[in-house]
């Protein structure tokens, strides 16, 4: 690894719209696939039954929670490697990505002793039925138990994403995936001469696939040529942990929010009706088919951003981020649209009650008009992030879900009912969306160089 590797790395050579192109497809398509398993999952066991499917939307705070510490790590271990890699700092860009990796595996062992010890104790939180809380805490338990393969092959993913790398993320992603959506129905529904394990076969499914990403994120990993990384023999770097977490913390906090207000918005909406929190569900899983390509896209474009904004090129990242938001843009308007026309069609897919459906189409027509907001709002966070200021991106998220999300959707619940309390997704993009362009405005007086 030499200055030549440096300046011939693609990131600060390649034509920005073919770049944000070459970046960004892999990892929109290595998303949507994920999404797809995320949609076919909870097919599979609303199929075996309505209960399971309520198991698993009690179950994803928890989930979330696990991801946000995971993807929001390796998003300041991104940060950091295209940062030096961009000022042609390699040997620091090697062992930031050690100390990142230890980091992670901290991360993981804090979520087996919280799959092993507070899993009950949090579902206990929201019901008290014997069967749904026995399914719910099943399915949490080995899920977060066997959360190495998770760890370590996001960790891989976004390490691969940081030299300007985004075949192999999407092998790996896609990996995952195909063979989680492969195991499902066998192990959930007991063919092929296997045992009808109904929600655990969902979560040994899951575990099992994100074991064999891992194996395949570390062959990959071994393979780069700008990184040169010892996954044996973790060590921590102090200066480079601080590096990270600069930008990890925000991130972490950021996502680990959603743990919050999800966990909140089942509170709230028990209360109207048991059914709420499995559409709620549902809407994730949906949501997932238009958010996950844009979340790609970042994934494809902080690179860019960090790489350039550390070889000091205002140009190519004004370029890169002003095709970014139109793209956005318009890919959610899409999913907007198709959100509003075809809810009947999406639900369906769940195989719905008439109960389930007649709240499900008011709440997927009504949260969906935030979309188009969205997209600014996220990819400024790519921007925030890329240039070490993720705590700008942290401090949207914790107004908009904890001080307007929550509290709105609560006092809307009250003044008019169920229906209404979806409106408050749109209140709080509308505020954030605000928020993100006065900080982006603060930005920009980083970029006089």
């Amino acid at each position: 690894m030499n200055d030549n590797m440096t300046r011939d790395n693609k990131l600060g050579t390649m034509p920005v719209g073919k770049l944000l192109a070459v970046m960004s497809i892999p990892t929109m398509f290595s998303m949507l696939i994920q999404a797809l398993y995320n949609v076919v999952d909870s097919i599979f066991v609303s199929h075996y039954s309505e209960a399971a499917l309520t198991a698993v939307s009690l179950a994803f705070p928890l989930q979330l929670l696990m991801v946000s510490f995971s993807v929001g790590t390796s998003v300041g271990i991104c940060s950091v490697i295209s940062r030096r890699l961009g000022e042609g700092r390699e040997d620091e860009a090697n062992k930031s990505a050690e100390t990142g990796y230890t980091l992670m595996l901290s991360f993981m062992l804090m979520f087996v002793l919280i799959g092993a010890f507070l899993a009950k104790p949090f579902v206990s939180l929201y019901t008290k039925d014997p069967v749904l809380l026995r399914m719910t805490v099943t399915y949490l338990r080995i899920c977060l138990i066997f959360s190495l393969g998770s760890f370590v092959n996001i960790f891989c993913e976004k390490t691969l994403q940081s030299t300007g790398d985004t075949i192999h993320p999407m092998l790996i992603q896609m990996s995952g995936a195909i063979f989680n959506v492969i195991f499902d129905p066998i192990l959930i529904f007991g063919y092929l001469g296997f045992p009808r394990l109904g929600v655990a076969g969902a979560a040994i499914a899951t575990v099992a696939g994100q074991f064999f990403a891992m194996f395949i994120g570390i062959f990959f990993l071994r393979k780069n040529k700008y990184l040169k990384i010892n996954l044996f023999k973790p060590r921590m770097g102090k200066s480079e942990a601080k590096d990270i977490l600069s930008v990890g913390v925000p991130s972490i906090i950021m996502q680990g929010i959603g743990t919050v207000m999800t966990s909140s918005m089942n509170a709230i909406l028990i209360v109207y009706d048991v059914l709420a929190t499995t559409v709620f569900g549902v809407y994730f899983k949906l949501q997932s088919f238009v958010l996950m390509p844009i979340f790609g896209l970042n994934s494809g474009l902080m690179p860019i951003l960090g790489y350039n904004y550390g070889a000091k090129n205002r140009a190519r990242m004004m370029r890169a981020l002003k095709l970014a938001l139109i793209f956005a843009f318009v890919f959610m308007t899409l999913g907007t649209l198709l959100f509003n026309f075809f809810p009947d069609t999406l639900l369906g897919f769940f195989n719905a009650s008439d109960a389930l459906k007649k709240i499900g189409e008011v709440a997927l027509r009504t949260i969906a008009l935030s979309f188009p907001l969205a997209a600014f709002s996220i990819i400024l966070g790519a921007l925030f992030q890329a240039m070490g200021d993720g705590y700008y991106s942290m401090i949207i998220s914790i107004i908009r879900q904890l001080f307007l999300l929550i509290p709105s959707a609560w006092v809307l619940g009250k003044l008019f009912g169920l229906d209404a309390i979806w409106y408050a997704f749109l209140i709080a993009e509308v505020v954030a969306v605000i928020l993100s362009f006065v900080f982006y405005r603060k930005e920009l007086k980083k970029l006089n160089f």
